[in-house]
């Protein structure tokens, strides 16, 4: 087996094996990885077979000696297609620690792919980094909708989805993303003093890039938005980036008329619906307020996690 480090020549051969793998969605695709490329050292590797069939990516950057899979990425980790096999992926992960000592790499620094994004089970990873002696530093908690059986919501939530029927408030897609923005900054800017993790030239670069996987609804009040959401959809998880609204938004009940429509109407079809995480402080603290609004809808927990691996 060889590994090889990413080139930009090498683009067309990385999406379409995305494309046709078992746990790749358009994330991982080239095109998304790169908007940030001026901000990581990519470090992103192929692993071929002595066939040159390509048998695995894994996206990552480099940065101190330590790889990461993907510092810019939601979630990272081996990308295979259905012949990955558990025996070779142990051959994946001996492999790799020989050419991560020749590149100077001292630690793997590796960020899963949770299931519910897999089209075939792809945990090989999981048993190859426990073979190797990765330790678990850090598990999130995201708020997760199975949609074929889907739990009742909580009777607040319901009160406050009829009153925002009652409000004539109205759910529709929109490419408005600067007034949605400007929502969204100034609640991150007042309750943490923050602001979001893309520009907004960054999210309208990435909406233009993948129409049919990042989308924009709003929650409107006859021309007026009150509240928004930024799905990012792939074939099976319809995932909530971004979350915001108005003052009056909140008390007319915007975005719990939003949830409803995403998730019993728009997003349906799709076997998950993840509100994301609610954890901090690498999973050590639990927003408990911000977790309930979320379970309130019947999500409940699926946990991703990030182990690190010191190169032998």
């Amino acid at each position: 087996m060889n590994i090889i480090r990413y080139k930009p020549e090498m683009k067309s051969r990385w999406d379409a094996f995305i494309d046709t793998s078992k746990n790749g969605t358009f994330l991982i695709k080239r095109d998304y990885m790169d908007y940030h490329a001026d901000r990581f050292t990519d470090h992103s590797l192929l692993f071929i077979d002595d066939k040159d069939k390509l048998l695995a990516v894994m996206p990552a950057n480099e940065k101190e000696h330590r790889l990461f899979s993907h510092g810019g990425l939601t979630y990272g980790g081996l990308v295979s297609d259905a012949s990955m096999t558990t025996p070779r992926m142990l051959e994946v992960f001996d492999t790799f620690h020989p050419y991560a000592r020749s590149a100077g790499i001292k630690n793997l620094v590796y960020k899963t792919i949770p299931y519910i994004y897999s089209r075939v089970p792809a945990e090989e990873d999981r048993y190859a980094l426990f073979r190797q002696g990765a330790v678990l530093f850090r598990r999130d908690v995201m708020a997760v909708i199975q949609q074929s059986h889907r739990q009742p919501y909580q009777e607040r939530r319901l009160r406050k989805i009829k009153q925002a029927r009652n409000a004539g408030l109205k759910v529709v897609k929109s490419q408005d993303f600067g007034v949605f923005w400007t929502i969204l900054e100034e609640n991150l800017r007042q309750r943490y003093n923050v602001k979001p993790v893309h520009s907004l030239a960054e999210i309208e670069l990435l909406a233009s890039r993948f129409p049919d996987h990042i989308h924009l609804f709003g929650c409107f009040e006859d021309k007026t938005m009150l509240a928004g959401v930024v799905v990012y959809a792939t074939d099976r998880v319809a995932h909530v980036q971004y979350i915001s609204a108005s003052e009056n938004g909140k008390e007319l009940g915007a975005l719990d008329l939003l949830f409803a429509e995403l998730i019993e109407t728009v997003y349906a079809d799709h076997p998950y619906f993840d509100f994301g995480i609610s954890t901090e402080e690498d999973g050590k603290v639990l927003n408990v307020g911000l977790v309930e609004q979320k379970e309130g809808f019947g999500a409940r927990a699926v946990v991703h996690d990030h182990y690190e691996m010191v190169i032998q």
